[in-house]
């Protein structure tokens, strides 16, 4: 940014987080909501920030910690909520099929034993060889030792079912992708 006076660079402004000693605010995670209050995304705390003072979006929740820059201080936003209504498309979250969506929407959990593993593979119910289609509602999260006993054979022969049928998963999901634990605070509007 340049001043129209001087012609010279104006220092950027710098957020940081009101306590010393802690990391920087700007990698934590803030909750974005559309306009309508429906969850879209996750942003850093540096994203939100700029949202806020370009007067997109507006605090909803806020931590303990603050925001200082050079001439004004702003609560730590936890929750924004978009001024505008952004149009997502309603199948944009059945196109997206990761493994990590997946350990997800599967609530990182082996679908075959139930057992909870970090060491999860993705699983296809019916075999790609046996023409199962590489879909929301052919894939599950399964720990090693299962997805290698199941192998290349089908559930029946095997006698080896999903405890819950797979299915494509609600768009909060990739909120849930974005980071690796849901704060409280961010509950009462996922919970939609």
């Amino acid at each position: 940014m340049v001043t129209e006076a001087e012609g010279e660079p104006a220092p950027p402004v710098a957020l940081a987080d009101a306590r010393p000693g802690r990391r920087s605010a700007t990698v934590s995670r803030v909750l974005v909501l559309n306009a309508s209050y429906e969850p879209i995304n996750v942003c850093t705390v540096r994203r939100a920030a700029v949202l806020i003072l370009k007067d997109r979006a507006e605090i909803l929740e806020h931590a303990d910690q603050v925001l200082h820059a050079e001439t004004f201080t702003l609560p730590r936003p936890a929750v924004i909520r978009l001024t505008n209504y952004v149009r997502i498309p309603r199948d944009a979250h059945a196109r997206r099929i990761t493994r990590r969506a997946v350990f997800a929407r599967d609530r990182w959990t082996c679908q075959y034993c139930g057992t909870v593993r970090s060491s999860l593979t993705v699983d296809h119910v019916i075999p790609r060889s046996k023409g199962g289609p590489s879909s929301w509602d052919n894939i599950v999260a399964s720990c090693a030792p299962c997805n290698r006993r199941k192998g290349d054979r089908l559930p029946a022969q095997i006698d080896m079912h999903p405890r819950e049928r797979p299915r494509a998963p609600s768009a909060t999901i990739f909120v849930h992708v974005a980071t690796p634990s849901i704060p409280p605070m961010w509950e009462q509007y996922l919970a939609a």
